[in-house]
């Protein structure tokens, strides 16, 4: 009712179950918290969801990730009135701009339970330097079209893209407990240059190699 009056509405966390339920996501993007990403595409086909992104508006619905992103939720609408209020209150509450979930998520811990895109996940962990479509299908026993199917359907991306996901989490993990340099990381995650991994750093956190390593 609130929407049809042109209100816009919003939800954190598994509260986007609740809009997704009554229909008001159906064909609009939208997010929840990134570990239950999977069940939420399984449940809600019809809706587009981005498990990566903090907050998603789409045509007056607002969503937000997982438990603690009301507070994001809160200071999005804050911003939409006022960018100088927004940054002063959240100065106050101690609370940095988290545009994406994707430095917080853990990749083993998406609920999902087909058995090749376990397979998948557990392989291209031990693969991440070697990576190739070819061998990660020859691993799992299906072809690369198959691969490609299932993980679209449980996770929402391609293997190249979820991979991608691997390579920042573990290039975070080595950022926070070791002195690595940045070329030496990259090369221990498959990537030939540390410009490639600022670059794919930044594009999937927001943040700078140096904010990054303040977090230790």
């Amino acid at each position: 009712d609130w929407h049809r009056q042109g209100s816009r509405v919003a939800a954190a966390c598994t509260g986007s179950y609740v809009l997704a339920s009554s229909g008001l996501l159906d064909g609009q993007r939208a997010t929840t918290t990134w570990w239950l990403g999977p069940d939420f595409r399984q449940r809600f086909g019809q809706v587009v969801l981005d498990d990566t992104e903090m907050v998603v508006d789409s045509d007056g619905r607002v969503t937000a990730g997982a438990a603690l992103a009301h507070v994001d939720l809160a200071l999005w609408f804050v911003r939409e009135l006022s960018p100088t209020l927004a940054r002063t209150t959240s100065k106050h509450l101690l609370v940095d701009g988290r545009p994406s979930q994707a430095t917080y998520a853990m990749s083993d811990h998406l609920a999902h339970s087909d058995p090749v895109v376990e397979r998948f996940e557990r392989w291209a962990r031990g693969h991440l330097k070697e990576f190739s479509m070819s061998a990660a299908a020859r691993a799992v026993g299906a072809s690369e079209r198959t691969l490609e199917r299932r993980m679209r359907k449980v996770l929402g991306q391609t293997p190249i893209a979820f991979v991608r996901r691997l390579r920042v989490e573990r290039a975070l993990l080595l950022l926070e407990t070791t002195d690595h340099s940045v070329e030496a990381i990259a090369g221990e995650v498959g990537y030939g240059d540390g410009v490639t991994l600022r670059t794919l750093l930044r594009k999937q956190t927001g943040f700078g190699i140096r904010q990054l390593r303040r977090r230790r």
